[in-house]
């Protein structure tokens, strides 16, 4: 028999909670290029555009697996012109990698209005789900 764990909505909230209070003070990059197939690939010719940061109670707490991200601080000046394509949130430390993430302007894990970003310009991150899976 196969093994198909399924997490019920308290013991996915839980892990979920778990998760993104590993992000408490911690950073939000922003690339453009390829995904790395994990986040402990290590990240190489991509180019860092933005870097925010996360306050020190990153998320609120999980509903049915889903929490949502307190505010974030923007980046008050971009690092680099380019188009946003991923993301990786970071422990506080700013090295340890927690997870990546899609970016786009529509059915990604960040949703911006346009992924287009100019070095020296705010970037800012109104809203951001982090999501535990389920299954």
């Amino acid at each position: 028999m196969a093994l198909a764990p399924k997490l019920s909505n308290a013991a996915a909230s839980a892990a979920a909670d778990a998760v993104t209070a590993l992000l408490d003070d911690g950073y939000l990059r922003i690339y453009d290029g390829s995904q790395p197939s994990t986040a402990n690939t290590a990240i190489t010719s991509q180019v860092l555009l933005a870097e925010l940061r996360f306050h020190s109670t990153a998320f609120g707490a999980a509903v049915n697996g889903a929490a949502e991200a307190n505010s974030i601080s923007p980046d008050a000046s971009a690092n680099a012109t380019g188009t946003a394509s991923w993301f990786r949130a970071l422990k506080s430390d700013g090295a340890t990698a927690v997870f990546d993430g899609s970016i786009g302007t529509s059915f990604s894990n960040i949703v911006l209005s346009s992924t287009s970003i100019t070095a020296g310009e705010t970037v800012d991150i109104t809203t951001f789900t982090y999501t535990q899976s389920k299954t």
